[in-house]
């Protein structure tokens, strides 16, 4: 038996090893706080202990709680690493590949699950139609949990949504829209609450901006958020600058976090030095909060059991690792996620969109002639450098931005994967695929535009007020 489960843990990432002793550990809390027999809670401290010495025999370090192995969790800013490893963060994406990160070795690096065929014929069942094309596209590619989640859909038990925005600008790109759409649809098919925080006090701290600004870029990106369609009877958008002083549920969480966080950790976890301001060591436990329902004692009539899940893209999830791991701890169930690809700039894969560089993405203020002259002069091209060698070899959609965001925007399957041929095959041509995407990204952002002319200051504020919800609990 010993030597089986030996040889199971050498089949172990670190990063798995992690895992598997932060749930021992928590295994053994349960068991002294139910009374269990010593029995059995000295059976399961042998095992922890077991744990914790494959750990460290496996990366030559202790195991520390919520401090995942450095050398495999590039999550600290300016971390060295390998030449062909990517860097991802809550602030920065590097990779030197031109088709953009390897989601599958970040899967392995973070420790996530990937979403496979099963869990999307899963999701399929429980809902009863159709995924969203983020799932069947793999644009949604990895999870947290979502076996929990939709076991307690399917036991009738209650669940909700959480997800943010850092309002760095006035304006918004279509890049941006990726988790809300994905949002409304989760919130749409299995009808729960959703919550939406604003990180404007995480963008004064971390920007050079004032205060004033920041709490401004909030309420207007508010307006974009609401122009996806979301229900007003059923969302809450929140500004930490404005929630945090009227919620003690959301300050008590936040300090319960905080408390069980190390300055260490967080240095560890986020990459953070002594020169950092206070502000930002303190501020992943803000984000960590909304993952608990009692932040929402007017939505959820203060029950501190229902579980969250968080869609978002992939570089938020250190702080939700930090979330996870801090969560039992203080009484709370563990957050889920569903992990999101990143989206590329137009200049290609490699780089990051930046609200200070226009031509990177599509924003959502851009005219239907802007868009046109982005994309025809910026969209990275997979195609060949003349026309007969694209006819001859054809086209490498791998690499192409224009079909990239078509993969994100374009609805119809069938559609996607006729270009795809006629593009792989050098049929098609830069020019014509190019000419696609401008007409499907110049109507949707028409369309947002439009929707958004009609979200007054009031609707927003009507969003933004604390209340309860269409929902009983």
């Amino acid at each position: 038996m010993a030597d089986s489960l030996n040889c199971d843990l050498k089949s172990l990432s670190p990063l798995q090893l992690f895992e598997r002793v932060t749930e021992q550990g928590e295994k053994v809390r349960a068991l002294k706080a139910g009374k269990a027999t010593k029995d059995e809670i000295d059976a399961a401290v042998r095992m922890l202990l077991s744990l914790k010495l494959s750990y460290k025999t496996t990366t030559g370090q202790d195991y520390q709680a919520g401090l995942p192995p450095k050398d495999l969790v590039l999550i600290n800013n300016g971390t060295a690493k390998e030449e062909d490893e990517d860097l991802v963060d809550p602030w920065n994406v590097q990779t030197s590949n031109a088709k953009g990160v390897d989601y599958d070795k970040l899967i392995v690096r973070f420790g996530s699950s990937k979403i496979d065929t099963d869990l999307i014929n899963r999701i399929e069942r429980a809902i009863g139609q159709k995924p969203h094309h983020f799932l069947r596209r793999g644009i949604f590619f990895s999870h947290r949990d979502m076996d929990q989640v939709l076991d307690a859909y399917e036991n009738k038990k209650p669940f909700y949504l959480y997800t943010g925005r850092g309002p760095s600008s006035q304006a918004m790109h279509v890049g941006h829209l990726i988790p809300f759409l994905f949002t409304k649809w989760l919130q749409e098919v299995f009808d729960v609450p959703l919550v939406i925080q604003l990180t404007d006090d995480e963008k004064y701290l971390w920007k050079d901006m004032t205060i004033e600004k920041a709490y401004e870029y909030a309420r207007e990106n508010a307006k974009d958020i609401i122009a996806c369609g979301f229900d007003i009877n059923k969302t809450f958008i929140f500004s930490d600058l404005d929630y945090l002083g009227t919620s003690a549920g959301f300050y008590k969480n936040i300090v319960k976090v905080q408390k069980h966080v190390t300055f260490n950790q967080v240095k560890g976890i986020f990459g953070f030095t002594d020169s950092d301001c206070i502000g930002k060591i303190s501020f992943p436990a803000i984000q960590a909060a909304p993952s608990f329902s009692s932040s929402f004692p007017q939505i959820f009539n203060g029950k501190e059991n229902i579980q969250c899940l968080i869609p978002c893209a992939i570089d938020q999830d250190p702080y939700f690792r930090m979330t996870r791991d801090v969560a039992p701890r203080i009484g709370q169930p563990k957050p889920a996620l569903l992990h999101s690809v990143f989206f590329p700039a137009l200049q290609g894969a490699q780089t990051k969109m930046s609200a200070s560089d226009p031509n990177s993405s599509i924003f959502l203020t851009d005219t239907p002639k802007q868009i046109k002259t982005k994309i025809n002069k910026h969209a990275f091209s997979g195609g060949r450098d003349t026309i007969e060698e694209h006819r001859k070899y054809g086209g490498n959609c791998d690499v192409d931005v224009s079909f990239m965001y078509l993969t994100f925007f374009l609805e119809d399957d069938d559609r996607l994967e006729q270009l795809k041929q006629a593009y792989t095959s050098g049929e098609l041509l830069t020019g014509e695929l190019k000419k696609v995407l401008i007409e499907t990204m110049q109507p949707l952002v028409a369309a947002h535009q439009e929707r958004r002319k009609q979200v007054t200051d009031e609707i927003v504020k009507q969003f933004m007020t604390p209340r309860k919800l269409a929902f009983e609990f």
